[in-house]
């Protein structure tokens, strides 16, 4: 069965399925078909079915003339229709992993999925899962629902764990030259894996079991929370001692050796870094043993939305305007720039927090067309001159880069930018901030907005 799947891969015979047509999974499938390959997205929700099946992409990296192109060739299939999966050679596992209400994970879409493998499975098909979970997912969860099915992962399947490393928006690393990570449940199933994988990914890198491959996701992105966590905290110490924290971090960063820059910001976004290490610190106490990083760091940037209200209430205030009915304006409301990205955005939270404190809400972004917190609507606006004028407070969330910032400073009576300096390198935010007061008097001068402001503090 092995050689024949090997052959199968190698002369892009083989059918490869994708269940969850999500971010993830969108992206692999597009990328197979470009590759040559016969591919199947399997999604329940119709919706997005049907927004596919019309070359239409809610994923800003995939233009809707690569999904038109590959449509128009055969080489992509979309359906809700789990029965397609006997046809199959390769099946991905691409569904969401939340959190539940209780912030425990949540993967009852991994089980759902497995059962409906478990019913269609076919002797020689291989089964990759890239949806992040704890450790120990695959041995105690699905290898056994497959069992009960009386198929013996490494004899009538094979199994492989390879988590997900696309970080949507960014130009440099992409699908193809982003490492990925494999571990099969046995060498044959690692070895199967890997070669399906090399056809879409420059560098493969092969682990000894499901285990490890797991616990890697989980490590790389619980390493991001702790940093962040640490940058955000010393920000806050910066704030009270009057140290700008910027210029810490750019003098910290010249040590050629033992220190990677990490930057603050308003919280935490996107399904990993908020999600990941909650799903290890879990895992971990079923073996009585106590995180006493992860879960100080999650805490720690959960806050940070309310701080940066509290900046914006402390800032109002300063200027003798409440925060109550005052007009406020959050520019960029995805959980990172250039990206449409809503998914654990810390504007949700700001937005939230404003609300509750009786403060007039719109948002402008130009990738999100309509908004709504806590089934409340949160009206955008336009981008245009007025608007910037009429607000109280312009909140600044997510820099995209097609945000004209001069614009935004010479038309804004008061900004808060909670981390539009983090996108740029850090000699270049000392510099601007250095020349910020020369900038902003001239700014004032020729629109007559005397009080205008730009104050960064993050």
């Amino acid at each position: 069965m092995l050689r024949e799947l090997k052959k199968k891969i190698s002369e892009k015979k083989a059918r490869i399925g994708i269940v969850g047509v999500g971010y993830v999974g969108l992206s692999l499938a597009v990328g197979f078909a470009k590759k040559g390959f016969k591919v199947y997205g399997i999604d329940i929700d119709k919706a997005r079915v049907a927004q596919l099946l019309k070359s239409q992409s809610f994923v800003l990296d995939i233009p809707d003339c690569d999904i038109a192109k590959i449509r128009k060739e055969r080489k992509l299939v979309l359906t809700s229709d789990f029965k397609v999966l006997e046809e199959l050679d390769a099946i991905f596992i691409c569904v969401p992993t939340p959190l539940n209400k209780d912030k425990e994970p949540d993967i009852s879409f991994i089980v759902s999925v497995g059962k409906a493998i478990a019913r269609h499975l076919q002797r020689g098909q291989l089964i990759i899962l890239q949806s992040t979970t704890y450790p120990g997912t695959t041995e105690e969860v699905l290898i056994p629902l497959f069992a009960a099915a009386g198929f013996k992962e490494g004899r009538d399947f094979f199994f492989a764990y390879s988590p997900e490393r696309v970080d949507f928006g960014n130009k440099k690393y992409q699908l193809k030259n982003t490492p990925k990570i494999v571990g099969g449940m046995s060498a044959a199933s690692t070895e199967a894996a890997v070669l399906l994988l090399k056809e879409i990914v420059d560098t493969v890198i092969p682990v000894s079991s499901c285990k490890v491959a797991e616990m890697a996701k989980l490590l790389e992105n619980t390493f991001r929370l702790v940093n962040i966590g640490l940058i955000n905290e010393i920000m806050l110490l910066c704030d009270k001692m009057g140290i700008d924290v910027w210029e810490v971090i750019e003098a910290a960063k010249s040590k050629p050796y033992g220190f990677m820059p990490f930057y603050p910001g308003p919280g935490i976004g996107g399904h990993c870094i908020p999600i990941d290490p909650v799903y290890l610190s879990w895992k971990a106490r079923s073996y009585d043993f106590e995180s006493r990083f992860i879960d100080p760091a999650y805490y720690l940037n959960r806050q940070m939305p309310e701080y940066v209200v509290r900046r914006i209430d402390q800032s109002l205030n300063d200027r003798g305007k409440p925060l109550k009915r005052a007009s406020i304006l959050i520019v960029g409301v995805t959980y990172k720039r250039d990206t449409a990205d809503l998914r654990e955005s810390p504007a949700f939270d700001i937005i939230e927090h404003l609300i509750k404190k009786g403060a007039r809400v719109s948002y402008f972004d130009p990738y999100v067309p309509s908004l709504t917190v806590k089934r409340a609507r949160i009206p955008r606006v336009r981008f245009e001159e007025k608007v910037f004028k009429h607000s109280d407070c312009v909140v600044i969330v997510a820099d995209h880069s097609s945000l004209d910032r001069k614009f935004i400073a010479r038309n804004s009576r008061l900004i808060v930018d909670t981390g539009m300096l983090s996108r740029i390198s850090s000699r270049e935010a000392i510099s601007l901030r250095y020349s910020q007061g020369r900038f902003f008097k001239k700014s004032c001068h020729r629109t007559s907005f005397e009080d205008a402001i730009l104050w960064v503090f993050c």
